[in-house]
Formats: structure tokens, C-alpha cells, sequence
């Protein structure tokens, strides 16, 4: 056998026939577009695209500069740096796969350490795109408000004026300053984060930031800036190592940093820019006016699913979401939440057929080649996919069994055990807090109720408090396999 050959420009050439390479030469790239959070999601998708577009059309000067902004993203510059930036996609669907290397990064930056680098290429005037995937926690939002958290540890940092930012917020507020003061045009701040509403949470989030360091600022990014939202969509796994050895043995391709993710893939572009942007909708984005309706359906149907489906299955000791969706009662419990509960909180969504979708959601969460576990779903989801459509119900004063029997998992699963006493990982930014109330409550949901930064002023609501202590208790005393039972028995799905 051939040995396995380590990605680079100049091995290019030499990789097996069956691995897509760059219709394009990667060396000729011009940066145009800096993107914050380079993990695997936004790997997968917009670099996907905008991979897929510089085959097509002359694009060379819309070139990705990612970005890792914490101190475990280190590894993202070692291990793309001595690639040349490259790396490969395997897409999978069922029985089927591809791999391809994907050339429309030219540069990596580590700002785990300083922002200095990061601000100052966003500051350069071929930078047109700012884009980012940095999840809700990176955005140091206030978790019921979703106004900026001026207490936030970095937010207090950003506005002490005495060094570089260290929230994504204050990098792109320091590096906008910068433009304005010698006179520079702004750029298009593009968040790809799942986020209701994300492009206006964003500007909220910078003009706040920027009025408390300057009103002349906050003014100008507010005229000049562009904030438009948008709708993604790719399952895309956590990278491991047993990943990467098969990439080599399978494809003979040495990348220390490949991704792997399922074949569909969906991107809802709000039209609003400045300084121009890539032709994506030749490549498959749909570039809309109004972005929330697709946006909303996205959320209340497939996040809201896979953060209730992952909750719940962890507790009864599942590992894959695939894995969960092979149980039938777990599966006709997430087409019950669709139908019954998140689907009815929808508005109209143009030319998209609502009962296909979820079809199709299931289907690709069942998908048995994309090898997606709990932990990660569970890890940075935030717990407003739930609380959002459990307000809603509420106020229309409408069934919430489904949306508290997936809150109660969660805060089941905060505690951090799952219902055989194994140990669960919570990843979260208050993470002591939540499992030592978790503990306090036991099946009393009250005393994380009462973290009102969370669950806002939910705890008022005593209905809803009796219906989520009922789950929260079938919880403890079934488990999750035994609650979902008996929510089907009492339920009738």
C-alpha cells in the first residue's frame, strides 16, 4: 500500500483521483473575508461554499482568514498552518461519502493569547466580511435578555480602555474604531451563530458595546455597518482522532485537522451588505430579504428537537443522536414535540413544505454515518431553544408537556450524572452554579428556576412550574426511557 500522503499546495498534485481537489489555485487567494470561531461547523459550511464558488466564478479575492479566539483553538493553527490552510471534507449519506479538500482559507490567526492580530487584519481595508460562529456563550449576552451582559468579565475588560479585547463583541468594535479614524469603510459583520434573530442581536450587542466606549463611534457603525442574519444549517461532528486515522487509511491523506459532516446543508442569507460579497446563491445559499421565518423554523424544529432528543438520551445513557432516534419511543416522542408543540408556534415560511422538513430532520438525525454524539449537541446549546417556545405556548395558553419533559432532562443532566449515576459533562458557563442547584432541587425544578439570568421570570408561572416538576419527577424516579413511556401512554403519540 501507498503511504499516506500529508496534505499541502505542493502535495496536491499527488493525492488519489478519488479526493476532490481545488478547481482553483489556493496560492492566489487575496483575503477578503476574516471569520471568528474557525471550528468545524463553519469549515463545513461557509468555507464550503465559498470553496464551491471559486471553482466557479473569479473569486479569489474573497479568501478566509479564520480565527480561534479561545486558548484550546491552538491547536487549529497548528495543525492548518503547516497544510497550507487546506483541509478535507468527508460528506456523508447513508451508504454514500466524498472527501474533498477545501482551499478557500489563506490564513490562520491564534487570538487565544492577544487580539492584536485579529484586530488588525479586520482592520485592513481588503477585509469586506467580518463572519462569525462563536455560539451564544461568545457573544457575552445576558442569557434572558439577550441584551450584551455589561458585567461580563470581558465585557468589563473591553470597556477598561487599558489593553486588546477579549470578546468577539470588543474585537469587532476596537477594529471598526480603527476604520473610522482614518476614515476607512466599514464591513459587513456576518453571524452564522444559532441565534433568533442573530444579525440584530449582534448590532445590539456592538452598539452597546461601542456607545459606552464612544457615542461618535456607536454612531458611525450604526450608519456605515451592516448586520444581516442569516439561517445555517449542517450536522457536523466533533473531529477525532479515529477521524483522522481514517482518513489516511481509507483515502491516504494525512490532515491533522479534517472534518467530517452529513451531505445536506442549508444557508439563508439576509441581502444587506456593504463593500460587496461573494455570489453565494450560485453555489446553493438563498439570498432573501427577511431571513426570520426561515430562521425561526430552523430553530423551533430542529434545534429545539436535537437539544430535547440529546437530553434525554444521555440520561438514558446514549452516546449518538442516531443511536437515541433507532429507539421508536424517542422518535415518535421528537415527531410529537414537532407536531404538536414547536411546529404550531411557526409563521408562514415561503415555499418550504413543513411536514417534509421534519421528515427530513428526522431522517438525518437517524443517519447512521454521521457519528453525532449528545455531548455535543448538549454542550453549547442554549437553553433559549426551549424557554423561547415554552413562552410562546405559554402565552397562548397552550400544552407545554412535551417542551417541560425536555426541560426537566436538561436539568436533570445539569446535575451531572446520567440515570445509571455515570457521570455527564456540563459545558456551560455557569456550570457549579447550575449543578449545585440541580442537586438543592432534585426533583424540585425551583431552585434553577430561580436563576433568573437563565429562566427569566418563568418561575411566576405556576402552571407550567407544576408541569415541569411533574416531569422533572417522573425523571427521577423512571429515567428518561421510562418518562418518555409514559408520556406516550398518557399522551397518546
Amino acid at each position: 500500500m501507498t503511504a499516506p500522503i500529508p496534505l499541502s499546495r505542493q502535495n496536491l498534485s499527488r493525492l488519489p483521483d478519488e479526493v476532490s481537489r481545488p478547481a482553483f489555485d489556493p496560492a492566489h487567494l487575496r483575503p477578503g473575508i476574516v471569520h471568528l470561531g474557525l471550528g468545524g461547523f463553519h469549515r463545513a459550511h461557509m468555507a464550503r461554499y465559498t470553496h464551491d464558488l471559486m471553482g466557479q466564478a473569479s473569486t479569489l479575492d474573497w479568501g478566509i482568514v479564520g480565527v480561534g479566539l479561545l486558548p484550546s483553538d491552538r491547536r487549529m493553527q497548528e495543525a492548518l498552518g503547516p497544510q497550507d490552510c487546506l483541509y478535507t471534507l468527508v460528506e456523508r449519506q447513508q451508504g454514500e461519502e466524498s472527501a474533498t479538500v477545501i482551499g478557500s482559507i489563506c490564513g490562520v490567526i491564534f487570538a487565544g493569547d492577544s487580539s492584536q492580530a485579529v484586530v488588525e487584519a479586520i482592520a485592513d481595508p481588503m477585509t469586506r466580511i467580518v463572519s462569525l460562529t462563536v455560539t451564544e456563550n461568545g457573544y457575552c449576552l445576558n442569557p434572558a435578555t439577550k441584551q450584551l451582559d455589561l458585567s461580563h468579565p470581558f465585557i468589563i475588560h473591553d470597556l477598561s480602555g487599558m489593553a486588546l479585547p477579549r470578546s468577539a463583541i470588543g474585537i469587532l468594535v476596537e477594529a471598526y474604531r480603527r476604520r473610522m479614524m482614518v476614515s476607512q469603510p466599514a464591513w459587513t459583520a456576518l453571524t452564522c451563530d444559532n441565534i433568533q434573530h442573530n444579525g440584530a442581536v449582534l448590532k445590539a450587542a456592538v452598539l452597546t458595546l461601542a456607545e459606552h466606549r464612544d457615542p461618535r463611534l456607536a454612531r458611525w457603525i450604526e450608519a456605515n455597518a451592516r448586520f444581516p442574519s442569516t439561517m445555517v444549517d449542517r450536522i457536523t461532528p466533533i473531529t477525532t482522532g479515529s477521524d483522522i486515522d481514517y482518513l489516511a487509511s481509507r483515502y491516504g491523506v494525512i490532515d491533522h485537522w479534517p472534518v467530517f459532516s452529513e451531505t445536506f446543508r442549508q444557508w439563508v442569507i439576509e441581502d444587506d451588505f456593504v463593500q460587496g460579497r461573494p455570489s453565494w446563491e450560485i453555489v446553493g445559499a438563498q439570498l432573501v430579504a427577511d431571513v426570520a421565518p426561515y430562521e425561526f423554523m430552523k430553530l423551533r424544529l430542529l434545534n429545539a428537537s436535537h437539544l430535547a432528543i440529546a437530553g434525554l438520551g444521555r440520561l438514558a445513557g446514549c452516546t449518538y443522536i442516531n443511536e437515541i432516534l433507532c429507539n421508536r419511543d424517542f422518535r415518535a416522542y421528537m415527531q410529537a414535540l414537532m407536531d404538536r408543540e414547536t411546529g404550531p408556534t411557526l409563521p408562514f415560511v415561503p415555499g418550504v413544505d413543513i411536514a417534509g422538513y421534519k421528515s427530513t430532520l428526522i431522517a438525518r438525525f437517524a443517519n447512521p454515518n454521521i457519528k453525532d454524539t449528545a455531548d455535543r449537541v448538549n454542550a453549547d446549546a442554549p437553553i433559549n431553544l426551549l424557554i423561547d417556545p415554552i413562552r410562546d405556548r405559554l402565552a397562548a395558553d397552550a400544552d407545554t408537556n412535551l417542551l417541560a419533559l425536555a426541560l426537566a432532562a436538561w436539568m436533570k443532566r445539569v446535575r451531572g450524572m446520567d440515570d445509571a449515576g455515570l457521570p455527564v459533562t456540563t459545558a456551560h458557563p455557569l456550570a457549579d452554579l447550575l449543578r449545585s442547584r440541580a442537586i438543592e432541587g432534585g426533583p424540585d425544578p425551583r431552585p434553577l428556576l430561580s436563576v433568573t439570568t437563565l429562566f427569566g421570570d418563568l418561575i411566576e408561572n405556576q402552571r407550567f412550574v407544576s408541569t415541569l416538576e411533574r416531569w422533572l419527577l417522573a425523571l427521577y424516579e423512571h429515567g428518561a426511557r421510562g418518562s418518555i413511556a409514559l408520556a406516550r401512554r398518557e399522551l397518546g403519540f
